[in-house]
């Protein structure tokens, strides 16, 4: 044979000798049931998966708040999820609206454009929370058939507080609203149906605390509406949502399902489930809370004001005189504790989304942050900092129970 086998290392020589800690803006650490469920593989068109999905639709339906029908895992990131929900609802010559603050909003709007959408991006200035009567003016003005936002922008830490305003305008232009919910879905409330949201996308690898690369998306009845009586032919074959509902509506062979990855996330959602959304809330505001509190202790700036910052990614100026990719290598390095810098921005990110999100982990990332800020030569007020994260976790008081 011309080309012979490379010799190579295995895993066990590559990876580090203790698991490093995510708490960076994505993936997260999963909980043991789910990376069990993750080896198991079996008949993707069998009785038993058929009982699996039905079960998955079920519990997503409690995950997203919602009585829609048209409920279909993605086999892909996030961004599968996302390009499904725009390739479906925007054909070509449609006219979109796309609130673009960040780079996520952003490639919301790519993604309309290449699918031959119409789209106008109504820029946010950085760091601010897009303004629900703005939108209304440029939805007045623009007149789209489709809108897209995220409700957590995972880049810049900004979040869209105002999104229930922003879908009710939207609805009253009878415009159809895609949301990205990639961050945010189970770490704090969103209701699909209340709040008139035509398409939620989520990425398994964030909030639910599921691998990467398998994902959810759901439409409402308006949006299955459109979907169904397209008359083009849809340019995506595998992201087609006509041909995923034959699996997951129809006991019908569209793909190899993701087998695994199916099996994981019925683990995730089940967990979800057991726990309740109310108490996953609370348990995320709290830590999330005690974080950013530990943060300023610290005497670190963090990037967002408070009404439009982001719980689930908390964003933190680097201080002055210091590098970003200095600060994650010196955490990793020395605490294996693995945290985000961003997309441009002089800004390094933590997580709190699912696993992240327990005490135990926000204590041993803010001693590793102060003690890596401290070593490259900042200032940084580490019993202070601990101090400030004891104390808001023991003043904290149930928001959602």
């Amino acid at each position: 044979m011309r080309i012979s086998a490379p010799i190579v290392e295995s895993l066990d020589t590559i990876l580090p000798d203790e698991p490093l800690l995510m708490m960076g803006a994505g993936p997260v650490p999963i909980p043991a049931k789910v990376a069990a469920a993750n080896g198991i593989v079996i008949n993707h068109l069998g009785e038993t998966m058929s009982r699996i999905i039905e079960q998955v639709k079920a519990m997503s339906r409690y995950v997203f708040q919602t009585d829609s029908t048209h409920i279909m895992g993605v086999a892909g990131p996030g961004s599968a999820a996302m390009e499904m929900a725009v390739a479906n609802l925007v054909a070509p010559g449609d006219a979109v609206l796309s609130v673009s603050n960040g780079f996520f909003s952003g490639r919301l709007a790519e993604m309309s454009d290449r699918v031959g959408g119409n789209v106008t991006r109504l820029i946010v200035e950085e760091g601010i929370a897009a303004d629900p009567d703005t939108v209304a003016t440029a939805i007045a003005t623009h007149q789209p058939k489709v809108l897209t936002i995220v409700q957590g922008e995972t880049s810049n830490t900004v979040y869209n507080h105002d999104l229930p305003a922003i879908c009710r305008a939207a609805k009253a232009a009878n415009c159809l609203v895609i949301v990205d919910a990639v961050c945010t879905l189970s770490t704090m409330p969103l209701d699909m149906d209340e709040w008139g949201v035509d398409a939620v996308i989520t990425g398994g690898q964030k909030g639910l605390s599921c691998i990467p690369g398998v994902s959810l998306v759901a439409f409402s009845d308006n949006a299955w509406e459109k979907i169904t009586t397209r008359e083009d032919t849809l340019r995506h074959w595998c992201l087609d949502a006509k041909l995923a509902d034959k699996f997951w509506y129809q006991s019908s062979y569209h793909y190899t399902a993701p087998v695994s990855g199916i099996m994981a996330i019925h683990e995730a959602l089940r967990l979800i489930c057991e726990e309740t959304l109310q108490a996953r809330f609370d348990r995320h505001l709290k830590c999330a809370l005690a974080l950013q509190a530990g943060i300023e202790g610290l005497g670190l700036d963090l990037c967002v004001d408070k009404a439009s910052r982001l719980n689930s990614v908390v964003g933190i100026h680097v201080p002055k005189g210091l590098n970003q990719k200095d600060i994650l290598s010196h955490i990793s390095r020395e605490f294996r504790v693995e945290i985000s810098g961003s997309f441009g921005l002089n800004i390094i990110r933590i997580g709190q989304m699912g696993e992240q999100c327990r005490v135990h982990n926000i204590f041993r990332t803010i001693h590793a942050l102060g003690s890596t800020i401290q070593a490259l030569g900042g200032e940084a007020n580490l019993p202070r900092g601990v101090a400030m994260l004891e104390k808001t976790l023991q003043e904290y008081r149930p928001v959602f129970a």
